[in-house]
C-alpha cells in the first residue's frame, strides 16, 4: 500500500475531551461502535485545539490500537471534510485512482485483514502502525470496478438494515405479547 497511498495520524484527543457540541470529531473507539465502512459524519463534538488534524473526505481511517487483532484490522472511508481526526487513528490517503470506500472495503473484507492482523503487535492492547499499514499488499481494479463493488457492498448494508429493522419491529411486538400473557 506503501506504493499507492500516503499515510498520517490523528492527534491529540480522547474521551474527555467530548462535548455537547463544537467541531465534529472521530475518535478510534467509535470506529468499533459508531461507524461501518462510510463516515459522513460524527455525533461526538470536541472543542478545536492548536495542531487538530482534518479530513479532507478522501481518506482511510483505521485504529491504532484494540482490544484483539481481528478488531483493529478494519478501516472507514471518510467522506466529509472539516472532521477532526483524534488520536490513536492511522490515516492513509489513497491515490486518485483508488476510490477511498474501495480501500476500506479492502482492508476490512478482503486479504489484507489477515496480514494485519498477523502484524497487530500487543497482548492485552494490540497496535498496528502506519509502517505495517504501507506494507499490506492489496489489488485493485479499474475505477469503474470499485465502484460497481462499492454500491454491491452498500446494497447488502442496505438490506441488513432493513432486515434487522424487521426484526427487531417483530421481537418488540412478541416481548409486548409475552408481558401480556
Amino acid at each position: 500500500m506503501g506504493d499507492v497511498a500516503q499515510f498520517s495520524k490523528g492527534r491529540g484527543y480522547t474521551r474527555n475531551d467530548l462535548r455537547p457540541s463544537g467541531k465534529e470529531i472521530i475518535l478510534y473507539g467509535s470506529l468499533y461502535t459508531a461507524y461501518q465502512t462510510l463516515i459522513t459524519s460524527s455525533n461526538c463534538f470536541v472543542h478545536e485545539k492548536d495542531n487538530s488534524v482534518f479530513s479532507t473526505g478522501k481518506e482511510i481511517v483505521v485504529p491504532s490500537s484494540g482490544e484483539t487483532a481481528e478488531d483493529i484490522a478494519r478501516a472507514s472511508a471518510v467522506q466529509k471534510a472539516g472532521i477532526i481526526l483524534g488520536g490513536d487513528l492511522n490515516i492513509i490517503h489513497p491515490i486518485e485512482e483508488i476510490n477511498p470506500i474501495f480501500l476500506a472495503l479492502e482492508v476490512t473484507n478482503g486479504s489484507p485483514k489477515y496480514e494485519l492482523e498477523k502484524m497487530a503487535q500487543g497482548k492485552s492492547v494490540v497496535h498496528i502502525h502506519n509502517s505495517d499499514l504501507s506494507e499490506i499488499v492489496i489489488s485493485y481494479p479499474d475505477q469503474l470496478e470499485q465502484k460497481k463493488i462499492e454500491v454491491f457492498f452498500a446494497e447488502i448494508d442496505s438490506i441488513i438494515t432493513l432486515h434487522q429493522r424487521k426484526y427487531n419491529k417483530l421481537f418488540l411486538s412478541f416481548k409486548l405479547i409475552w408481558i401480556m400473557i
